[in-house]
């Protein structure tokens, strides 16, 4: 039973679901002997071994990589580092599949506002990041920039200054943990599926297409939580 916090004391925070599914899958090598240099089982047997979703094992194995504890082999699999296990996984932030279920209930529904707020100059502040992502498709750098500043201009068209901080939050929450799972996991198809994608949600907020709009951008965001959860 949980002991309820004193008067003035702030409660303990929850383990983030990733760090719990690392410090089982740290276990797991220990007692089953895997040494460095040996591979892990095969991802589809680890999940259904520690009876934990494929999208949670991938961010717990993606935090043991940022910790030094594994490292992740694109088409090879995922392999004890050669060296000693840290005694801990580093605190890297909400995972990347809370921030992506964040982003679908709320950035749906700010697409659907905008649709309904926007003024001619909110529609051409969103055009213009959709033609910088465009136009800077093969520099990940600039495209990563021009694509936060589309959903940022669509924040800003619901009139709504809150709404923009909201999304500027969940933003800087794609931290190192996000960057390497979209560096082991993102596909060239989900990168050019992206352009279509936000032409889609501008043409519906142009259009004043408030149920076009959410829909539009919730199928931007499960495309993505689809590529990087699937197997």
């Amino acid at each position: 039973m949980r002991k309820n916090p004193a008067p003035g004391e702030s409660p303990a925070a929850e383990p983030r679901l990733y760090r719990v599914v690392a410090g089982r899958v740290q276990q797991m090598i220990q007692d089953d002997n895997i040494g460095p240099g040996e591979r892990l089982p095969a991802e589809r047997e680890l999940a259904a071994r520690l009876s934990v979703s494929r999208a949670s094992l991938r961010e717990a194995l993606i935090a043991l990589e940022l910790g030094g504890v594994v490292e992740v082999r694109g088409g090879s699999g995922v392999y004890v580092c050669e060296q000693p296990l840290p005694a801990d996984v580093p605190e890297t932030g909400p995972g990347p599949f809370e921030v992506l279920a964040a982003r679908r209930m709320i950035e749906s529904e700010i697409a659907a506002i905008a649709a309904k707020a926007a003024t001619g100059a909110a529609v051409d502040a969103i055009l213009k990041a959709v033609e910088q992502m465009e136009r800077h498709h093969e520099d990940r750098a600039s495209n990563e920039m021009a694509d936060r500043n589309f959903h940022l201009a669509i924040a800003r068209a619901t009139g709504n200054t809150a709404l923009v901080g909201v999304v500027e939050y969940l933003w800087n929450n794609r931290g190192s943990l996000w960057h390497k799972l979209k560096e082991h996991y993102q596909t060239e198809e989900l990168r050019l599926q992206t352009l279509p994608d936000h032409r889609k949600i501008l043409e519906a907020i142009a259009s004043h297409d408030a149920a076009g709009a959410r829909h539009a951008m919730r199928a931007h965001l499960e495309r993505v939580t689809r590529t990087f959860s699937r197997g």
